[in-house]
């Protein structure tokens, strides 16, 4: 079966090499394979028939029947267009326009011919017309059994070559002549019977050109679940080769932990905390390696966790290292944890790019020779000559920001056997994102606050509220507060416009402000002037902070509690959520000001009532999932997890859950896929190449 799947799409009837080529580079579809997992969009209703009378231009694609009665170029050169008018059998009259193509669109229209035309209808001085419609003779209307029309993803280059959506159809109707015959089923017959799935052919062939409504709905439920059922079954199956197979130094010796709880920690632990810190605990001594996620919203005590943690593997004669993607955030680690580990007389280190030669060669030294037992840094950890004595546990925080490669690098620090792994993120992470991305992690959520922690009030101000905002910043500075004011990001594509933004902002806010002095962060800055900016803000020399995102993930200022978003409808939900959090932060207090124009998009309207609305992180991650799919959010397409072909993870949780517990139901049973009836997801797999990520495809 995976031969014929395997062949190259330029032999299929239609394509050809020239064809091939554009299909490759255009649509990545190379194989048999690829091209009949690459599904419709949408589909079009092409069973109704409209009068032009029953036009309106809120409709979105409609279809015509009616005789071509004349037929004109009009204009010259490059502005020629050709216009044709289309009666139907009422006598009424719709013009159809062309301005590409016309040439060509001259010679094949046949004047006094009926015709089907399909298009967008649109009003103009009263009458209706349609530009660039879809046509079929009348004469050559084909009986099909499909009650829909697939509409294919295409691109611009591919519609140059004349390889439109209804092309790449033709193709779907040659390829699955020959195709379906080659489908072998891929699912246990347990699993079809169970979920009342239909079977792999007719998924196929109802998923490209539905018979009818119900077989449609399920061709798609069947190919979603099988999607949703392979990727599930493959963390599973890393999870469980992971336990078996990576042995763990058991640290179970905690003296120091007990006198840091006895004598230092000067606050209680929250119940998030103590549970999460339990967890820990039990797979540190579970002789297996860790591999853990600790989700928490901003503030809600991950770094104290992450340091009893090292705490831990230091009692057990093991070090660890804390890395951390910036500078900035390194520091703040580092600041915040030396205080707890000069008390216990523990050697703490600092490793950033910044870190002077003399300082790395002391660094080294105690690291090799075991007389550091926590290091905080940033990537240069990762540089090949840093060694470590006995690296016993690697945290990784926004672990988003490294790549897999990058991570790695940290595990070969202790070739006898691998450290344990805890991954931090203040992203929160909607549990579908986390199922698909992270299911092969053990997952730990700190979901609730410290004690003494208030809400930060959000609320949403249109530019003409601006005076009474400034009076407001005017009121918290007097009462000693700071004050952030973020425009939107410097992007690559808008950069001079939206570094104006930030250069007037800075020029306005000094102007409305004389009296309080003005810091500015951008990311285009030098490193050194971007933290002695940051510092002068920190040491509270400054009294207002203007900058971009770049303090999205950053320096903890407990003393500002004022965040005001310019251009908030520029912003996404979760990041504006990240940026509400670095305020907040002490005991006073705090407010989030969303500032934005009266021109709201329907989805900008959403996310600014989500956060007038709601401090919770993963309720935002939920909503921020539904708007944006999962494409945009923590570059999960460049993860090479979500390869998804036609499952919609901010539609189909329901559909994540079911193939979730079918997954873990088959590997519970039969680790090793060798029971008879578990030999159709076994051949399956097989069949597939080894790097292969989403095993569900066809190969």
């Amino acid at each position: 079966m995976s031969n014929f799947f395997n062949t190259k799409i330029e032999f299929l009837k239609g394509v050809g090499p020239m064809r091939a080529e554009l299909l490759q580079k255009e649509l990545n579809i190379h194989t048999y394979g690829d091209l009949i997992q690459h599904y419709p969009f949408r589909y079009l209703d092409r069973t109704q028939f409209y009068k032009v009378s029953e036009l309106d231009e809120s409709m979105p694609y409609v279809q015509v029947r009616g005789r071509i009665r004349g037929k004109e170029l009009i204009g010259e050169g490059r502005k020629q267009r050709l216009a044709a008018t289309l009666v139907d059998e009422n006598g009424d009259q719709l013009e159809l326009v062309w301005f590409k193509g016309v040439k060509w669109m001259q010679k094949t229209l046949k004047n006094h011919t009926d015709y089907i035309v399909f298009g967008k209808p649109t009003s103009f001085n009263g009458r209706f017309n349609m530009a660039h419609p879809e046509l079929e003779e009348l004469a050559e209307e084909k009986q099909t059994t499909s009650f829909l029309q697939p509409v294919y993803h295409t691109t611009e280059k591919l519609k140059a070559h004349r390889i439109d959506s209804k092309v790449i159809s033709k193709m779907m109707e040659h390829l699955l002549k020959v195709a379906l015959p080659q489908v072998q089923e891929s699912l246990s017959p347990e699993l079809i019977d169970h979920y009342r799935l239909i079977d792999k052919r007719s998924a196929y062939a109802n998923i490209h050109f539905p018979e009818t409504s119900d077989k449609y709905n399920k061709a798609k439920f069947r190919l979603k679940f099988e999607e949703l059922f392979y990727i599930q079954l493959r963390l599973f199956r890393q999870k469980v080769v992971r336990k078996a197979d990576l042995k763990g130094q058991i640290f179970n010796q905690v003296p120091t932990l007990t006198e840091f709880y006895k004598n230092h920690l000067t606050f209680d632990l929250t119940n998030a905390q103590k549970r999460v810190v339990k967890e820990i605990y039990a797979d540190l001594n579970a002789g297996k390696q860790m591999n853990r996620l600790l989700q928490g919203d901003v503030g809600s005590g991950k770094t104290i966790v992450a340091f009893i943690t090292m705490l831990i593997a230091a009692d057990n004669g093991a070090q660890s290292v804390l890395m951390a993607p910036t500078e900035i955030l390194a520091d703040q680690h580092y600041v915040g944890l030396k205080k707890f580990a000069d008390s216990l007389g523990i050697n703490l280190g600092k490793l950033t790019g910044s870190t002077k030669a003399k300082d790395r060669r002391l660094l080294h030294e105690q690291l090799r020779s075991g007389d550091m037992k926590m290091i905080v840094g940033t990537h240069a950890l990762l540089e090949d000559v840093v060694q470590f004595q006995n690296l016993g546990l690697c945290i990784v925080d926004e672990q988003h920001r490294f790549g897999v490669e990058q991570r790695s690098k940290l595990w070969r620090k202790n070739p006898r056997i691998i450290p344990h792994v805890l991954v931090m993120t203040a992203t929160p992470i909607p549990r579908t994102l986390a199922m698909t991305l992270y299911g092969d992690l053990d997952v730990s959520v700190i979901d609730e606050l410290p004690a003494g922690r208030k809400e930060i009030v959000t609320v949403h101000r249109f530019d003409s509220h601006r005076l009474r905002v400034f009076q407001f910043i005017r009121d918290q500075i007097q009462l000693g507060r700071q004050v952030y004011i973020v425009y939107p990001l410097i992007e690559e594509s808008e950069q001079m416009e939206n570094y104006k933004d930030l250069m007037d902002g800075y020029e306005s806010v000094k102007r409305a402000f004389p009296e309080y002095k003005v810091s500015m962060v951008h990311g285009k800055m030098k490193p050194q002037d971007k933290d002695y900016e940051m510092q002068q803000f920190v040491k509270h020399e400054t009294h207002i902070m203007v900058a971009t995102t770049v303090i999205e993930v950053g320096v903890n200022v407990p003393n500002a509690s004022v965040m005001v978003i310019e251009s908030a409808e520029r912003f996404g939900l979760s990041q504006l959520h990240q940026l509400r959090g670095r305020v907040g932060r002490g005991a006073e207090q705090s407010y989030c000001i969303l500032m934005t124009g009266y021109k709201l998009s329907k989805d900008s309207k959403t996310r600014l009532e989500t956060m007038v609305r709601t401090n919770n992180g993963f309720e935002i991650a939920d909503i921020d999932l539904k708007l944006r799919g999962p494409g945009d959010l923590m570059g999960t397409q460049q993860s090479g997890v979500l390869d998804l072909l036609i499952a919609d993870l901010s539609k189909d949780a329901p559909i994540l859950q079911e193939a979730r517990a079918a997954a873990q139901k088959v590997l519970n049973e039969d680790p090793q896929l060798e029971q008879p009836q578990h030999q159709n997801i076994r051949r399956h797999i097989q069949s597939l190449s080894a790097n292969s990520v989403n095993w569900s495809r066809i190969s």
